[in-house]
């Protein structure tokens, strides 16, 4: 079993920055990958990015790629989001889920789930 906590979520400019932790507890934590997912109201839950358990890759959607960075610290059991350039369509509430398989895009790879952060991005 795996539990999932997020926080740092909140309200931000637009051009400005939010950074996000998923504090997990679990024995196996090390053992699956990680990744992020957002959902806006109206809206399928959709992949942001995802870090292989050793930690060796990374993978991210296209609207994110060059503004976000997935890291983790197996020691701490967390996982982390940092999100730069922040713009009003970033605005949803961020999830993070564990994954023991590697298809790190698609909710059905996630195993566990946390409750979720919410993130705003005024213009």
């Amino acid at each position: 079993q795996v539990q999932l906590v997020e926080s740092g979520g909140g309200l931000v400019q637009a051009g400005g920055s939010l950074r996000l932790s998923c504090a997990a507890s679990g024995r196996t934590f090390w053992a699956y990958g990680m990744g992020w997912f957002r959902q806006a109201p109206g809206n399928e839950r959709e992949f942001v990015a995802a870090i292989s358990w050793s930690a060796g890759s990374r993978y991210y959607a296209d609207s994110v790629k060059g503004r976000f960075t997935i890291s983790r610290d197996v020691a701490k059991n967390t996982v982390y989001l940092q999100m730069n350039s922040l713009k009003p369509e970033d605005t949803a509430v961020y999830y993070c889920a564990a994954a023991a398989r590697s298809d790190y895009a698609r909710v059905w790879a996630y195993d566990y789930w946390g409750q979720g952060t919410q993130v705003t991005v005024s213009s």
